[in-house]
């Protein structure tokens, strides 16, 4: 039987939106007329037509940023699938309400909030006014022995993303990031880039936080034996979530979903974030126009998904941090091509001679 989550998900995914043509085409047009050879910004020009396509507006405002990161633990950890213990989640949270984390210091040099989810953390956590609560449960349960979450924790996962977003949009928000936190989450996110693409365990699993070769075969006989056990049915997006995802990736799946509804640009960080873009990609394909991959991580199947998606990273840094890192080293510039649009001159306003014709 259907829950009530299941059934508000499904209304919400078929709000979601395809590319703004009009926008799209008129934001090629004003690139043509703009003081610049044509082509010359190289990367940042079709970033500026995608900006426009998400938006619905040429000349996108971009002033509340936030990145929004989601953490929790999983059951799988006890396969030792990580170089940490599963302790380190709930310790790093503590370090990003501290603001000691990466993300702090890069969200800050881009003037972005840091959003703080406890989706399913095994271990109190204090109140912070940086930190949301959603009652999912401590971790998830072991994905090799059974399924990570019911059917209708997974949806209740993704609708609470959801709703974290939908309350953040009614605050402004004009561009959503996403990151995350969990030991283990990496084994997830091979488990289901598998389960999305197809592709084999292999070249999906990679050493996550610094396993060295030995574990980094268990970690893939792990990853195969979940495939195995789960036989997931990519038709199926929200079952598959629920077999081989993670409550923090069902959060981020939904505030993907949210936040493209809202023609708010989503910003994806490495390998566990885009895992969590298959599953939203899954359930509302018209999802892909909203998302802007930051970066290429080292994590194998983070490239298997970015090309998956049909999404080109800007850029390729070799990060396996996590946490939104690179997503928030990705925003100034994704500020910087849309204030291109509105800052910089047309040949017209600025009196300079076009280019000759033949």
């Amino acid at each position: 039987m259907n829950t009530t989550d299941e059934i508000a998900l499904r209304e919400l995914c078929a709000r979601v939106p395809g590319p703004n043509a009009a926008a799209s085409a008129a934001a090629r047009a004003r690139l043509d007329r703009l003081t610049k050879p044509p082509g010359s910004l190289g990367a940042l020009e079709p970033l500026i037509v995608r900006l426009a396509a998400i938006t619905g507006q040429v000349r996108p405002e971009l002033n509340q940023l936030a990145v929004l990161v989601a953490a929790a633990d999983h059951g799988v950890a006890a396969e030792r699938v990580s170089a940490y213990p599963q302790s380190s989640t709930a310790q790093m949270v503590l370090n990003f309400l501290r603001g000691g984390a990466a993300i702090n210091a890069l969200a800050a040099s881009a003037a972005a909030r840091v959003l703080v989810i406890d989706a399913g953390v095994a271990a109190e956590l204090p109140d912070h006014p940086q930190l949301r609560r959603v009652t999912l449960g401590r971790g998830t349960r072991n994905l090799l022995r059974e399924p990570a979450m019911t059917r209708a924790e997974a949806a209740s996962a993704l609708m609470a993303g959801a709703r974290v977003v939908a309350a953040e949009a009614a605050a402004g928000l004009d561009l959503l990031a996403l990151g995350e936190m969990g030991i283990g989450n990496s084994t997830a996110a091979a488990c289901l880039t598998s389960a999305f693409t197809g592709v084999a365990p292999e070249l999906t699993t990679g050493r996550g936080t610094g396993l060295d070769d030995a574990r980094l075969l268990h970690k893939r006989t792990v990853v195969a034996g979940a495939l195995r056990r789960a036989r997931p049915r990519p038709s199926d997006p929200l079952g598959v979530l629920a077999e081989l995802g993670g409550f923090e990736i069902g959060v981020l799946a939904g505030a993907a979903i949210a936040a493209a509804v809202r023609r708010i640009p989503v910003v994806l960080d490495g390998y566990i974030t885009t895992s969590a873009a298959l599953v939203a990609h899954a359930l509302a394909p018209e999802l892909r126009h909203s998302l802007i991959a930051a970066h290429r991580s080292a994590e194998p199947g983070h490239r298997v998904a970015l090309e998956f998606l049909g999404l080109q990273p800007l850029l390729a840094l070799d990060m396996r941090l996590g946490e939104g890192s690179g997503a928030a080293l990705a925003l100034p510039m994704i500020g910087a091509a849309a204030r291109l649009m509105r800052d910089m001159a047309t040949f017209e306003q600025a009196g300079v001679d076009d280019k000759l014709a033949r």
